[in-house]
């Protein structure tokens, strides 16, 4: 006899008799199932697996040689959906959104200057925003690195593009542009 049980009252409950070869489901998911044959591997599968699905789970084994039991702690890792972006005031905003653990959030070039703020949400995810000013950096570029244990990502922004110098460049260039096309329309009609 081999059962599988996780540790609450009213929780699925899967069994197998094998002197019957009978199997008995109690108040399982249709996502819940044996890896294999039981006959041949009592694994239990959970599949798709969700963060309703976390907690302890028993495996009763039951044979001519004895009982014994079988302990196994179930822990979800969600990966977290990453986003690179900057806003008005030149500020980097990393973001990895839903991840369970939180996910840590770090840059290059490292800075003494850039916060952090972290959300919890109801389901048990966290979602953790860093950011990152860069008003006065020569730096070209910025790159946020999310360490998860289910993934890390590197995203880069290009400051060279984002940074207000464009700006100040296009400026300075009408403005050049106005003044040449002034003093060329002054000696044009001074001269007539």
């Amino acid at each position: 006899l081999v059962t599988w049980k996780r540790n609450c009252r009213s929780c699925c409950l899967l069994s197998y008799r094998r002197d019957y070869n009978e199997t008995s489901k109690q108040n399982c998911s249709e996502r819940t199932t044996w890896k294999y044959s039981p006959a041949s591997d009592p694994a239990l599968r959970i599949s798709p697996v969700n963060l309703g699905d976390e907690g302890n789970y028993t495996c009763e084994i039951v044979n001519s040689e004895g009982n014994f039991l079988f302990f196994s702690s179930l822990t979800v890792i969600v990966p977290p959906m990453v986003t690179l972006t900057h806003n008005k005031r030149r500020v980097a905003v990393c973001q990895a959104s839903a991840g369970k653990p939180p996910a840590d959030i770090s840059w290059i070039p490292a800075s003494n200057h850039s916060s952090e703020e972290e959300f919890h949400h109801p389901n048990g995810t966290v979602t953790r925003v860093s950011y990152f000013g860069w008003v006065n950096s020569s730096f070209p570029s910025l790159t946020c690195l999310v360490t998860h244990p289910a993934t890390n990502q590197t995203l880069v922004m290009d400051l060279r593009y984002t940074s207000h110098r464009l700006l100040y460049i296009l400026i300075g260039a009408a403005a050049s542009v106005g003044a040449v096309t002034a003093v060329t329309l002054c000696l044009i009609f001074r001269c007539r």
